[in-house]
């Protein structure tokens, strides 16, 4: 194989045209990145130039494997507050920022890494659908607030050793009169200018003379503004000296050593269940970050692809002494609004931040550790989700309890407990609903061949047949439901001679619900009772056909629901003309129904 075959494709068709717009996005997203990565390392409880090594390699790896034309890769909020979640037990034997500490961060990222390249290469990119949109919404936003309480202490100059929000806010609360006057003035005054740069800073800049589009990124740049102005005032008046400011110190200056993390077979044990969490987690955000903007341009992107992309990111990260890194949704928004055309922007800003690391980290000595703090408190508070929030509950009550109890769980039990809790009420949900499904007694639209609910609709329906659609697979946790559904309602017509299954909506039966089936089937035999079939898919019906069941049934499966009123009208006789339909009937259902229901 040549090497331009190697190559992936966006670099083997580039295009000089897309140089410039790459480049300066490039360059833009690197002056936004090193504040990130330093607030992001410190969050995870890492030294700050982790955050600078976890921007290089992740960023290359990416370009060359990922799928998405404008993520940027790199530390994000969510990820590195996992880590430290995921560390926190191991703490005893690791303390946060020691060298063991850095390499169970580094083995994080690597198995992180190994379980996405793995399900890329299966090809389990569907994976990520175990994790519900209100169960994702309300991880994020969990861990937004305990994010950003947990760095109160750094704006406040205080100590507090607690991890969820209630044992936070109460140490933070018994810490007040501790508060160092100079740290609260810096910090605050750097969340003040951060979230008016946030909130009306593009406006100022247009009212300023600027382009919308140049506003737009000069107010996102403006935590690098932060950092610059905070650390020159520190330096300037040595207010970590005078004033016990605490400031990031000394950043070791230098290209990270590669080296393969290697913290012992019982501390891989401990991190097994993290790293699934991470990878899932890491995945379903990046791909939603991925996915919104390659519809802004037309383009699109491929989850397996995008699951190899992040593997290989975290494994350099790992290889780098790095920690576990996602795409980010407010760099690759920068990134794609300052004219990234390809991957190739990523590696401008991998090269940027390697610049950055091997010459100028003494610059970065006196910055304030509030300003960090600040920094991540204005970032992760605009991921609190209430959009979703309000949506799922005028729509659907069982997604929003979904979304607020997963993020209830962050904030009191934790960042693993919280999600899982969540994906476990999701399942559960989705079992309740289908153990309890809509069936409708159906009858003929006059002069056409569609059937609807008789309770819905003006129909005309056939002496001695009772006629039901079950808009559900039947499985283990409704096929006792649909039987008894069905029992009652020929236990209450003694004039049925023929009951009718339309199938339309079912698209499997398993063994539990074939054998329920079975037994309806020869108990109403036994009364006289026919059971017949319409509409079964093909792969249900091959599965069905050659059981005893199926066997019976020969004869009596029919292809439409039409030829089965037919079979039905020819036994019993004419069809009587429909009945009115009051509109304040009841919706026929084994335990609920949709107003909608057809």
């Amino acid at each position: 194989m040549t090497l331009p075959a190697l190559l992936p494709d966006w670099l083997r068709q580039y295009r000089r045209a897309s140089l410039p717009g790459d480049a300066t996005a490039g360059l833009v997203v690197t002056v936004m990145l090193i504040p990130q990565s330093l607030a992001y390392a410190l969050l995870a409880g890492l030294p700050a130039e982790v955050g600078l090594y976890a921007s290089i390699l992740p960023v290359i790896a990416y370009a060359a494997l990922g799928s998405s034309m404008t993520m940027a890769v790199g530390p994000v909020a969510v990820t590195a507050l996992m880590t430290a979640s995921a560390l926190a037990p191991l703490a005893v034997l690791a303390p946060a920022g020691s060298a063991a500490y850095i390499t169970l961060a580094a083995a994080l990222a690597g198995l992180s890494g190994l379980m996405l390249l793995a399900f890329g290469l299966l090809r389990l990119g569907f994976l990520a659908h175990f994790l519900s949109h209100p169960v994702i919404s309300g991880f994020i936003s969990g861990s937004a607030v305990l994010i950003a309480v947990g760095q109160m202490k750094h704006v406040l100059g205080v100590k507090v050793d607690a991890h969820d929000v209630p044992g936070m806010l109460w140490q933070l609360f018994q810490s007040l009169p501790q508060t160092q006057a100079v740290t609260l003035a810096v910090g605050a005054g750097s969340l003040a200018f951060l979230w008016l740069a946030r909130s009306h800073g593009a406006r100022l800049l247009i009212a300023a003379g600027l382009s919308p589009a140049a506003a737009e990124l000069g107010a996102k740049l403006a935590p690098m503004v932060a950092v610059v102005m905070t650390t020159a005032l520190a330096a300037g008046l040595d207010l970590a000296a005078r004033h016990g400011l605490a400031i990031v110190g000394a950043v070791p200056q230098g290209l990270p050593a590669m080296q393969l993390p290697w913290p012992g077979a019982e501390a891989l044990r401990a991190l097994l269940l993290p790293a699934v969490l991470i990878a899932l987690v890491g995945f379903v955000e990046s791909v939603s970050v991925a996915q919104s903007l390659a519809l802004k341009r037309g383009q699109r992107i491929v989850p397996d692809r995008e699951l190899l992309g992040l593997g290989a990111a975290n494994v350099a990260s790992a290889v780098s002494g790095g920690f576990p890194v996602a795409g980010g949704f407010s760099r690759s928004v920068v990134n794609f609004a300052a004219g990234a055309q390809t991957p190739l922007a990523g590696v401008f800003t991998a090269v940027g931040m390697a610049i950055v690391i091997a010459a100028f980290t003494d610059l970065f000595f006196h910055l304030p550790q509030a300003v960090l703090g600040a920094t991540i408190i204005v970032a992760v508070m605009g991921l609190v989700d209430v959009k979703t929030l309000r949506e799922a509950w005028s729509y659907d009550r069982a997604d929003a309890l979904a979304l607020l109890v997963t993020a209830a769980g962050v904030l009191l039990l934790g960042v693993e407990a919280g999600i899982l809790t969540g994906v476990m009420l999701s399942l559960g949900v989705l079992v309740w609903r289908s153990s309890r499904p809509h069936v409708a007694v159906i009858g003929r639209v006059p002069a056409t061949q569609h059937f609807r609910n008789v309770e819905r609709h003006r129909v005309q329906t056939v002496p001695g047949l009772l006629a039901l659609r079950v808009d559900e697979s039947l499985f283990f946790a409704n096929a006792t439901e649909v039987e008894a559904h069905i029992e009652t309602r020929v236990a209450a017509d003694p004039t049925v001679h023929r009951v009718l299954l339309v199938c339309s909506a079912v698209n499997a039966i398993d063994a539990t619900a074939l054998s329920v089936l079975s037994e309806l089937e020869q108990r109403l035999a036994r009364r006289g009772v026919e059971l017949l079939l319409a509409e079964v898919k093909g792969p249900v019906m091959d599965r069905l056909q050659p059981t005893p069941l199926g066997q019976r049934l020969q004869g009596r499966v029919f292809l439409s629901t039409h030829e089965a009123f037919l079979h039905a009208t020819a036994a019993e006789g004419p069809v009587p003309a429909p009945a009115p339909v009051s509109a304040a009937a009841p919706a026929s259902s084994s335990s609920s129904s949709s107003a909608s229901a057809p």
